[in-house]
């Protein structure tokens, strides 16, 4: 495989969260706009400035990114549109990187925006692809829910993982939560509150599902001298890795793309997973969260249980995670979902979080995970980020 090229004269700065509601009358475009108005707040620039735009939703069919362009009046010479929602962060991150670096556009917006109205998670799922409109959703299997249901039991019973372990994952994630102003769920979650909880799909239960909700995300990929030039923090991409349907020969889905590419990954960054100070991981179910754990090198999958007891996954712990408190307790706003955890891992590193701060933080690694058909999730991909001016 040939060696991934730096991400030299790249920059990303600008992270930016138009606040979750449970519901929403309006579309994902008024979202996205109010993505948009909430960058040129953060840095002064409007609509003719940005020359490139990315785009990922899943509630603005009919319109594609073009569609959008018209309706927030931009006029990019560089666009594209990510429909692959938890891992459409990292990909909008990559793509608008080699655009600036390339010369193709100097000033990226990358914005996620959803809605979720009445009714309106239903036909996402009826619509959600030709697999599910013509394999699962006729005979009534609808939904993430059974989905991950089938993942967690298989991997229950291939790792000797438990909802106990679960348990610690989703109450630090709560925790880290409390602390966010802007987070959905804010009571405070114990381990019996989480063992105890309803059934929802054997083994799923309550706390294991996330919440739908409307929002969006944003941030900005440019040249350090433009960013200078706006008075922003920067971040730099010091690698990042991105693969689509991976191993599809398991039968049911124990192991992401990460695992393919995750050497590439940390030979690129320099250091190691025990190098970074926080993991921003998709999480829309904890069982995603335990693979990723695996596959990006903390730990072997059969030592979760042990990885899982002995860190400290709070603010302040050995390895915090989704310190936003991720969509298990931030909220998921559709694709914006794929979006929290570049700007949250942003934040933190630029030493501006919603919440708390992570002690010290100087290295985040960012994994996203989507487009899930039956039992498995099709998209991965992973970035380690870090302030500018440790180079």
């Amino acid at each position: 495989m040939v060696g991934q090229l730096p991400y030299d004269g790249v920059v990303i700065c600008a992270p930016v969260t138009v606040p979750y509601v449970r519901f929403s009358v309006e579309t994902a475009h008024w979202w996205a706009g109010g993505a948009m108005q909430a960058l040129a707040r953060e840095t002064g620039l409007g609509p003719a400035d940005f020359d490139g735009f990315c785009f990922a939703s899943f509630s603005a069919m009919p319109d594609s990114v073009v569609g959008m362009v018209q309706h927030l009046g931009l006029s990019p010479r560089w666009m594209d549109h990510i429909p692959t929602g938890g891992a459409s962060g990292v990909m909008a991150l990559r793509r608008a990187a080699r655009a600036v670096q390339c010369g193709d556009a100097e000033i990226v917006a990358c914005v996620a925006a959803d809605t979720n109205q009445i009714d309106s998670f239903r036909q996402t799922l009826a619509g959600f692809s030709r697999f599910s409109q013509d394999a699962t959703y006729p005979y009534g299997f609808g939904g993430p829910n059974a989905t991950f249901a089938m993942i967690t039991d298989n991997f229950f019973r291939k790792y000797n993982v438990s909802r106990q372990d679960f348990a610690k994952l989703c109450v630090a994630q709560r925790d880290n939560a409390l602390s966010n102003p802007i987070a959905l769920l804010k009571k405070p979650l114990t381990h019996d509150d989480y063992l105890n909880a309803r059934p929802i799909a054997d083994p799923v239960h309550l706390f294991d599902c996330v919440m739908p909700c409307a929002g969006a995300e944003a941030f900005i990929v440019t040249t350090p001298e433009k960013a200078a030039e706006l008075g922003l923090s920067t971040a730099r991409l010091s690698a990042t890795i991105e693969r689509h349907n991976a191993y599809i020969d398991d039968p049911v889905q124990t192991r992401g793309g990460w695992a393919r590419d995750i050497d590439a990954l940390w030979s690129a960054a320099g250091c190691g997973p025990q190098d970074v100070d926080m993991l921003q991981a998709y999480d829309d179910y904890p069982v995603i969260v335990a693979m990723q754990l695996a596959d990006l090198g903390f730990c072997d999958k059969t030592e979760l249980p042990g990885f899982i007891a002995d860190n400290d996954f709070t603010i302040t712990g050995s390895l915090p995670l989704n310190t936003n408190g991720g969509q298990l307790s931030a909220g998921q706003a559709g694709a914006a979902g794929g979006f929290q955890n570049v700007t949250e891992g942003l934040r933190q590193i630029l030493h501006c979080p919603l919440g708390d701060q992570v002690p010290d933080a100087k290295k985040a690694l960012i994994s996203g995970f989507g487009l899930v058909n039956y039992d498995r999730g099709v998209c991965t991909g992973a970035a380690v980020i870090e302030p500018e001016d440790l180079r």
